[in-house]
């Protein structure tokens, strides 16, 4: 039996890896090659970062049995309040950002005042907002597009690191996974835990390097890394230490995991949940800039249905709507296998219904086979 539920805990893990490479390989079929070309998976991350960022966040609120449906809205409002500043104010970049980074902050205190201190359910809260803030970006804008916007703002969604300095950021990447992974392995050895044999950790250690060695190669082939895919792995190693090694983090998991013990164990649930959300609402304020800077524009579609991506990118990725599981990096993979959707049926000139309904069956199977594999473990 233990074996039994080991193997479900590696196939739920795995699954969704394993299904965008399957994915992957049938879209490169299926264009001839064009979809595995550097510079379309290159588009292909940059595409992602939107969403992966948001999705970041958006883990750490499911697994406290939370969602947020205003983040589209937020997003849009947030990069609509920059570009109006910048461009019709005439402030600073600079400043223009730190206004609508404070704004997001400002709105996550005020969805955590209402879910945590007044006991409003997270969805009416979040379903309020995105209406609200859907209002306020067309009151922003006055139904027009704000553009163009400061070369600095741009730089933020549309500049690349040179190929060269792409290179030793490569580089330092696969040392300090390398250095975290047997650092791991130390420690659990060192508390007596049940660990991975050395063969097995070492082949496991060189794959998942030759992964993220191919991945800022494909970029370094294109035309570098680019600003907003660095920011969007500099946060997901940011809040995957903080979930994994921090109090807060810990907390968080056992809250999802079980509200009443996590109470009982001295937990401040209501405190923690605002510091989430106004976390989660700078996140969110991150991602509309990004979108913001590399559309070169806020418009009044902005973000729209966002929210449905970030939730699909989330559950896919291996969070669970039930609470208490879920992980950063697997969020990003969920992010990843989204933007290949909508990138390869684009390549293929897939007609936009049967996109919507593809998607749609994926995210379905996803949370079947994390129903599955949690009753059978």
């Amino acid at each position: 039996m233990a074996m039994k539920g080991y193997s479900l805990e590696h196939i739920r893990k795995y699954t969704m890896l394993i299904a965008l490479v399957a994915i992957w390989l049938l879209f490169t079929v299926f264009t001839d090659g064009v979809f595995i070309s550097p510079r379309n998976l290159s588009n292909l991350f940059v595409q992602t970062v939107a969403v992966g960022i948001i999705a970041i966040g958006m883990t750490l609120v499911i697994i406290t049995r939370n969602i947020d449906l205003s983040v589209g809205s937020v997003a849009a409002f947030v990069g609509a309040l920059a570009a109006f500043l910048q461009v019709k104010m005439g402030w600073p970049t600079s400043f223009a950002i730190a206004v609508a980074l404070v704004g997001g902050l400002g709105i996550g205190f005020w969805h955590g005042f209402w879910i945590a201190y007044r006991m409003v359910p997270a969805f009416i809260v979040t379903l309020a907002s995105m209406m609200i803030f859907r209002g306020a970006v067309l009151g922003i804008t006055e139904g027009t597009t704000i553009a163009p916007l400061s070369q600095a703002f741009r730089a933020i969604g549309q500049r690349y690191l040179s190929p060269h300095l792409s290179i030793v950021v490569g580089a330092l990447a696969v040392i300090a996974y390398a250095f975290a992974h047997f650092y791991k392995r130390k420690r659990r050895t060192g508390y007596g835990f049940k660990v991975t044999p050395l063969p097995l950790d070492i082949l496991k250690a060189l794959l998942i390097s030759l992964v993220i060695a191919s991945f800022f190669g494909i970029m370094v082939h294109n035309r570098g890394i680019s600003y907003a895919v660095l920011l969007m792995l500099l946060l997901a190693v940011i809040f995957n230490f903080i979930s994994q090694q921090t109090v807060f983090g810990r907390q968080l998991y056992a809250i999802g995991g079980n509200p009443d013990a996590a109470e009982l164990s001295g937990v401040n649930i209501k405190k923690r949940i605002m510091t989430l959300f106004v976390v989660f609402g700078g996140i969110t304020a991150v991602s509309g800039l990004v979108l913001t800077a590399r559309l070169n524009a806020a418009t009044t579609s902005a973000g729209q249905g966002m929210e449905l991506d970030v939730i699909a990118a989330t559950v896919i990725g291996g969070t669970s709507l039930m609470g208490g599981e879920g992980t950063i990096f697997g969020a990003l993979v969920g992010a990843l296998i989204m933007a290949s959707l909508d990138n390869g049926m684009s390549l293929m000139n897939t007609n936009i219904t049967y996109q919507y309904i593809i998607k749609g069956m994926i995210l379905l199977l996803a949370v079947w086979v994390d129903i599955a594999t949690r009753k059978k473990a």
